[in-house]
């Protein structure tokens, strides 16, 4: 039975790594090798593909119960955190087109950062002292490798920057969400009922800005199928890195995501280097190791003196 129970944690977090860093790549050889340039039309593919498989993996196979929402208030949360959710994916989204892969990751390592800011703003909920000061080399590492990164991008950088806050907000939206006496619901459910509430969200912002995409995707469809395939497997990894970040959640810990996360970060950067080919300098993987220090100590602090 342990067994059994061990090969079946070890696929879901190899389904964790394959889908998250997957998606994370594949989305960096769209918007900027394969010249598809519509970061919020992806966005909204990603989040109809949530919508559609939360249904089948909810309604259907009945992975996890159904919850309803209950009130008026509730749902407003939920279309508040839905507005937040599409913020955050959509600037990571465009940040990818102007930055490596490398540096985006660098970047979103300081999620813990602004979750902690956000976290004492909105509840008052203080962190020991020391878990603050593991913070600091966190924001520094960022700092050295924003100096040292050969493909710096301005408008790229503030995209990302805002994409990781906004992750951050969310997280804090969520767990508050998820904690409230006769409103809490799984993180399944969460998604069921946020993922059309971002497609109404950006099938407008869609059309306002990126009004060309459908002749675009049309265009690209007659002389190569292969655009309808990686749309498809990317739209569907995008909804398998939500479904594993549950799944490994609920049979290990929220630790465990965290730690797994920070290697993660550090799989996708070499992966990208690899295959993308992008410059690297000393001073930018000195800062981006730094970054990923400055998380390890922050995570192990919060451990030990929550």
């Amino acid at each position: 039975m342990a067994t059994k129970d061990t090969l079946f944690i070890s696929g879901l977090i190899l389904s964790w790594y394959m889908s998250n860093i997957g998606v994370l790549l594949l989305n960096k050889f769209l918007l900027s090798n394969y010249g598809f340039a519509f970061p919020i039309f992806l966005t909204m593919c990603h989040m109809s593909a949530c919508a559609l498989f939360s249904y089948i993996s909810i309604i259907v196979i009945k992975i996890v119960p159904l919850q309803t929402v209950r009130s008026r208030s509730q749902l407003l949360k939920i279309a508040g955190l839905s507005i937040v959710f599409c913020s955050s994916v959509v600037g990571g989204n465009i940040s990818l087109k102007y930055l490596p892969v490398s540096f985006n990751q660098a970047i979103g390592a300081t999620t813990p950062f602004f979750t902690a800011m956000f976290a004492y703003l909105m509840t008052l909920k203080r962190e020991a002292w020391v878990t603050y000061g593991a913070l600091v080399p966190v924001v520094a590492g960022v700092v050295i490798a924003s100096g040292g990164e050969p493909s710096f991008h301005m408008f790229g950088f503030i995209m990302c920057i805002g994409a990781t806050a906004a992750r951050a907000f969310k997280s804090v939206l969520q767990g508050i969400l998820l904690s409230s006496e006769g409103e809490k619901l799984n993180s399944m459910n969460l998604l069921l009922y946020m993922s059309p509430i971002a497609v109404l969200l950006l099938l407008p912002v869609t059309l306002a800005m990126e009004p060309t995409v459908l002749d675009a995707i049309r265009s690209l469809g007659r002389t190569d199928n292969l655009i309808w395939i990686l749309l498809l497997v990317n739209s569907s990894m995008a909804y398998s890195v939500n479904l594993s970040n549950f799944l490994v959640t609920k049979h290990t810990s929220a630790l465990t995501l965290q730690v797994l996360g920070n290697a993660k970060g550090a799989v996708a950067v070499v992966l990208s280097i690899l295959i993308f080919h992008n410059p690297v300098s000393f001073i930018g993987m000195a800062g981006y190791s730094l970054t990923v220090i400055g998380v390890v100590i922050y995570g192990e602090t919060k451990r030990r003196f929550k």
